[in-house]
Formats: C-alpha cells, sequence, structure tokens
C-alpha cells in the first residue's frame, strides 16, 4: 500500500551499507555481477535498489506520470498516487534483477542503468504480464477489429488486453473509468460525453463482442482479470461521479519535493563522475547545470509568466561568476564527500 507523503516506501527496505554499494561498483566494473550466487545477491540487491531507484524515477516514473497527468506523482515520490507508485517499484524491481544479472563490465553505472532502464523494465512488465496469465503484447485482432467497427471503441479494447495483465488490485470498479474517461475525450473530442459512465457502456460494448469468442475470453480476459487483487476499500474518487479530493499542496511544497530529489541525484552523479577521477568543477558545474538549469519546463507550466524560481536564478547566477563557481564547487564537494 502506498504509505502515503513523507514515507517512501522502496522496496527491500533494509538499507545498504557504503561497503555494500562500493562492492557492487567493482563487481559491476569488473562484470562480475551476473556470476554471484544467491546468497551475493540477496545482500547486494538493496544496493542495486539505491543506486537505481533515483534513475528508474527520472527515467521511467516521471515521464509515466507526466503523460497520464497526474502532476503530482512528477513531483516526486513522495506525492506518488498508488496506482503510481506501485508501477515504479514494479520497474525498479526490474531494473535491479537486470543490473544484478549483467555479465560484461560497466564502467559508469549510472550511465548504464539510465540507458538500459527503460528496455528493462519492459521486459519485466512482459514478465509479469505472462504470470499473470495475459496477452504480453496486446494485439487487435481482424474479428475483434470488425465486431467493434469504431476506432475508439478498438483503442479500448486494447486498453482492457492491457489492463487485465496488470499485477495490480482492482479499485471499487473493476476499470480505471475516469482515467479512460480522459483518453476517450482526447481520442474523439466529446469532451463533454466523455464520462466514466459513458466508458462503462463503451466497456460492456467491447466485452459483449470479446464474449463471442469464449475460449478467447476465458483466456485473455476473464482468468488474468480474475486473478488481480480486490482491496477491502476504495479511494475517495473512485466511484463513478466521485469528485477527486484535491491534493493539499502549494507551490513551496511542490518546489521543496523536487529540488530534494534532485539534489539526491545531483550528490550520485557527482560521486560517479570523482569516482572517475573527473575534473572536480567541471563535473559539479555539469551535473548542476543539466538537472537544475537545462530541464523540460514541464515543472513550470504552472507558474506565471515570470515566475520562475529563485534558487534556480540563484544558480544561474553563481555558474556565471567564476570566484561564486569556485566556492560553489568547494561546498558541493564537503557535502558529496562527506566528513572526514
Amino acid at each position: 500500500m502506498n504509505a502515503g507523503p513523507g514515507r517512501t516506501r522502496i522496496p527491500r527496505q533494509r538499507r545498504s551499507t557504503a561497503a555494500d554499494r562500493a562492492r557492487l561498483r567493482r563487481l559491476a566494473e569488473a562484470g562480475l555481477l551476473g556470476a554471484l550466487s544467491q546468497e551475493e545477491r540477496r545482500r547486494l540487491l538493496p544496493a542495486a535498489y539505491e543506486v537505481a531507484y533515483p534513475i528508474v524515477y527520472d527515467v521511467i516514473t516521471r515521464r509515466i506520470a507526466r503523460n497520464r497527468g497526474h502532476n503530482a506523482c512528477s513531483h516526486g515520490l513522495r506525492h506518488m498516487e498508488e496506482s503510481c507508485l506501485d508501477g515504479f517499484h514494479d520497474d525498479l524491481e526490474a531494473v535491479a534483477e537486470h543490473l544484478l544479472a549483467v555479465t560484461q563490465p560497466i564502467a559508469d553505472l549510472e550511465g548504464w542503468l539510465a540507458r538500459r532502464a527503460q528496455n528493462a523494465a519492459i521486459d519485466g512488465h512482459r514478465r509479469r504480464r505472462g504470470e499473470q496469465g495475459a496477452l504480453q503484447r496486446p494485439r487487435m485482432t481482424k474479428a475483434l477489429s470488425e465486431g467493434l467497427g469504431d476506432p475508439w471503441l478498438c483503442e479500448l479494447a486494447l486498453k482492457i488486453l492491457t489492463w487485465v495483465g496488470l499485477p495490480g488490485g482492482v479499485g471499487v470498479t473493476v476499470w480505471p473509468l475516469d482515467s479512460w474517461a480522459r483518453d476517450r475525450a482526447d481520442h474523439t473530442g466529446d469532451h463533454r460525453g466523455s464520462t466514466p459512465a459513458r466508458v462503462q457502456a463503451d466497456i460492456d460494448r467491447v466485452l459483449e463482442v470479446m464474449r463471442r469468442r469464449p475460449d478467447w475470453y476465458e483466456r485473455n480476459v476473464e482468468r488474468p482479470l480474475g486473478r488481480k487483487t480486490t482491496p477491502v476499500g476504495g479511494s475517495p474518487g473512485e466511484r463513478i461521479g466521485e469528485p477527486r479530493p484535491l491534493l493539499v499542496l502549494d507551490a513551496a511544497e511542490v518546489g521543496e519535493a523536487r529540488f530534494a530529489d534532485l539534489a539526491a541525484l545531483a550528490v550520485e552523479a557527482i560521486r560517479a563522475g570523482l569516482s572517475r577521477d573527473e575534473d572536480p568543477t567541471v563535473t559539479v558545474v555539469t551535473v548542476l547545470t543539466t538537472l537544475f538549469l537545462n530541464g523540460s519546463g514541464a515543472d513550470e507550466i504552472d507558474r506565471a509568466p515570470g515566475g520562475g524560481s529563485l534558487a534556480e536564478d540563484r544558480l544561474s547566477t553563481v555558474l556565471g561568476d567564476p570566484a561564486a563557481v569556485s566556492a560553489l564547487v568547494q561546498r558541493v564537494l564537503r557535502i558529496v564527500r562527506g566528513p572526514g
């Protein structure tokens, strides 16, 4: 279950030690992770999670959340809805398992994870669908397309085939009606008529056509859907027509959460650069510029014109002053390297 704001649930909650993380990196550089015993894999799995989780969130989870319109979920793990959080955990587990099976040398662990995370998550998704008994890659059949005869209903049929294979549970309603209502509005242009009740009627129509092939329906819809778990109670906003509660987050809280997430990622990226004997000043400036100044702008879409972040403005000013850069680099290095 979602642990709620302030308590981010990360799989394998036993914290890894600095020695475990260092050992993980050494074995990765030597290409020996795939040769570990089961006991060694269990010991290093928390370290793999800790290294991978900020990358999985930035490369996969944040993008998916924004595409779904889940703005709060894209502002940090502490604000994620349960469905997005479950997906993050699944993807993180898949990436960590993929890392611990690798047999080739990895010189830049964070860079390698960033490049491979998407494919590892997709492979994990397909594997879980297979375990659920669902189609691994849902496709439209000729018979289904002819029976439905409507582009939106064909799209909805694919959504149904995908949904039944997801390992998460169902809510008060079997289907994610609110989300699919938004999809229907985007797909058809019928924003006024795309209500959860209308989507339920569309689903009933699709299922009616699917049931014309009883064996196919039982194997690809009914059986995997029956394996999804059912919670005791639902969350507010799940019933048809029931408004979803607003998140009580002001702009300052969202900005603070975003900077905390980026700061954690910056520390790891700078440590990785220093471990490769890269120039400290170049490393710090490059990481800070990339993470804090070169964003896509999606995090600022709800700000008024000219209402940019003061922290970002200050950082931009500091990076333009050589003397200030030198002082900033020394402060950052003390934080990254720690006492001693």
